[in-house]
């Protein structure tokens, strides 16, 4: 629930607008080596919406887990301050988020002084009266109060900074699907809410040392809706013409080498997966940017930067948001027509390259003492130009044909799943009966491999296997999702067990892949004369398995457990995907 930030009450005859120290930031006034505390954003919020009564409100739309609130400032001169009111207006939405990684907090700074110069009429004349602009200067709030010096030693100011993980360890950049983290979940909540046209990411890149300066990458270009990609060619590349007209030298893919330290590799584009926000929201229809500035480049020129890409963003969406809304509505119509199609769930760089001039420095490259590998040192007072390969034909890898209908996920799961579907704002219904013998499809793995080590507090579960037609008894309280929804992407991304972020591959499912009943060892000595006894042809295909299977010729338990599946005891539930595709909707009597 979005509500007002606690005492945040306009004063009577507040001025139009404060003085500039007031809605300055402590980057601002140190000259940008220094950047604010969280405190500061509380303050700010405030101000900005006492300043300018009419075209900003500061709202507090969730709490972290250190009860901190997380706050935005919805800007707008066309008095739309509720997500109702613009939806009833039709102004486009435009959400624009610093501080994901807290220690990247270029956009926090950025952002206020940019949202400050736009209200007081130097910039972007007229673009927030075409839109709603929802500026979140800090998503990872905690984080960014885990503050000190050094936290990115391979960044180049400000002086202290805050942490990249929130206070529970949660990366909030790998967390759009699975949502754990409650700033996620928050986030979601105000997108749901709003349902921004356009979602933006500041950031601050890693990596080597060279003379470009910040990289902007949108989706849908690749992936997504086809017929939508037009719309994040048209904002990306107007982002960029517009910022390298300002002197900057911006990439439209990511600067990371194809082989780490390694700069005559080249580089390679491609498609984040949807644990990442420009993954995430082209699932849903809508556009996405991360905006990268390099970390090597000083702190002053890295908030202008985003300062001017953060003004060209806004400008972009009061120019064309209408038209982009309009697509994304036609995107959501095709959507609900996906049952049945292929779908992407994965995508590929090919080997195709073309060479380009990066603007790079001089370097060399030699064997450390110290490491005991080839180490890359650049010479930062020699500029050189780089003849590298940039691999970015980018096609579609894993495609699976959506079930005609949806998904059903038997009652065990629904509370979870169902939690899950909420947070993204997924239509579902619960069965209030029971089905004796649905017709479904049902997926049961021949492999499934567990992750040796944690990730994001999860042990990720890969499987290989297929779809089989079946009938199976479903009870009453399972959920069915239908694919015929705008967020139909979203929901074959989510279920399809094969996909990168799907609920299963995030390990939400792993008891069904785990063994629990067993037959003791002496037991089932017994039990397999018992059956070869009773099946020669059983026993002769056990014999010939071990003669021409040297590895299952060599493991008692495999031999023992070809007789133990073929006993009554046998777990057929075991390497079963709990949840199911139904060509066919349930009626609405179950």
């Amino acid at each position: 629930m979005i509500r007002p930030a606690l005492l945040l009450v306009l004063m009577a005859g507040a001025p139009l607008a404060l003085s500039a120290p007031e809605l300055s930031t402590v980057s601002e006034r140190s000259g940008f080596t220094a950047t604010g505390r969280y405190a500061e954003v509380e303050q700010l919020c405030a101000a900005f919406q006492k300043a300018y009564p009419g075209a900003v409100r500061c709202i507090e739309f969730g709490r972290t887990p250190e009860n901190r609130p997380m706050l935005a400032l919805v800007a707008t001169r066309s008095g739309a301050f509720t997500a109702q009111a613009a939806k009833q207006r039709g102004l486009p939405v435009t959400l624009i988020q610093g501080g994901i990684h807290a220690g990247e907090i270029d956009g926090k700074d950025a952002g206020f002084q940019a949202l400050r110069e736009m209200l007081e009429g130097k910039l972007a004349k007229g673009a927030l009266d075409q839109q709603v602009l929802i500026f979140v200067p800090v998503f990872n709030v905690d984080g960014h109060e885990r503050f000190t010096k050094n936290n990115r030693p391979n960044q180049r100011g400000p002086v202290e900074m805050g942490w990249r993980t929130t206070a529970q360890n949660f990366n909030l950049n790998r967390d759009y699907v699975k949502a754990d983290a409650p700033e996620m979940q928050a986030m979601l909540a105000l997108v749901n809410a709003w349902d921004p046209i356009a979602y933006v990411d500041l950031h601050v890149t890693d990596g080597a040392k060279f003379q470009h300066d910040v990289s902007i990458q949108v989706e849908p270009v690749y992936s997504g809706d086809p017929q939508l990609r037009a719309a994040g060619i048209a904002w990306r590349d107007g982002v960029i013409d517009t910022i390298r007209k300002q002197g900057s030298m911006p990439q439209a893919y990511y600067m990371s080498f194809a082989t780490t330290d390694d700069p005559a590799s080249g580089f390679v584009d491609g498609v984040s997966d949807p644990r990442f926000s420009t993954g995430y929201f082209q699932l849903r229809n809508r556009l996405a940017m991360l905006v990268e500035t390099h970390s090597w480049k000083d702190y002053p020129t890295r908030v202008r930067i985003t300062h001017n890409a953060f003004v060209s963003v806004l400008e972009q969406v009061a120019a064309h948001g209408k038209q982009w809304q309009q697509m994304a509505a036609a995107a959501d119509a095709r959507a609900v027509a996906l049952g049945g199609q292929p779908v992407t769930l994965t995508y590929k760089t090919t080997d195709k390259t073309t060479m380009v001039d990066f603007k790079g420095y001089a370097y060399t490259r030699s064997m450390s003492d110290v490491s005991g590998m080839l180490m890359t040192h650049y010479d930062e007072t020699t500029p050189q130009v780089w003849h590298v390969p940039l691999r970015d034909e980018v096609v579609p890898d894993l495609v699976v044909n959506a079930p005609r209908a949806g998904y059903l996920v038997p009652a065990a799961f629904a509370a979870m799943v169902g939690r899950k579907l909420a947070q993204h704002g997924i239509v579902y219904r619960t069965l209030g009966a029971a089905i004796d013998a649905a017709p479904v499809e049902t997926f049961r793995a021949d492999v499934a491999t567990f992750g040796v080590k944690s990730v994001e507090s999860h042990q990720r579960l890969a499987l290989k296997g297929s779809w089989k037609t079946e009938s199976r008894k479903v009870a009453k309280g399972a959920l069915f999702v239908p694919v015929a929804q705008p967020k139909a992407r979203l929901v074959v991304a989510m279920f399809e067990p094969l996909a990168p972020d799907s609920l299963l591959a995030w390990g939400l499912f792993n008891n069904a892949f785990e063994p629990k009943e067993y037959m003791e060892e002496y037991v089932a000595e017994d039990v397999a004369r018992e059956q070869m006894a009773a099946d020669p042809a059983l026993a002769a295909a056990f014999r010939n398995k071990v003669a021409t299977d040297p590895a299952f010729a060599k493991n008692p338990h495999a031999r023992l457990e070809f007789f133990a599946r073929r006993h009554t005891s046998w777990d057929e539930r075991l390497n079963l995907y709990p949840v199911m595709r139904m060509d066919v909707a349930p009626s609405s009597t179950h």
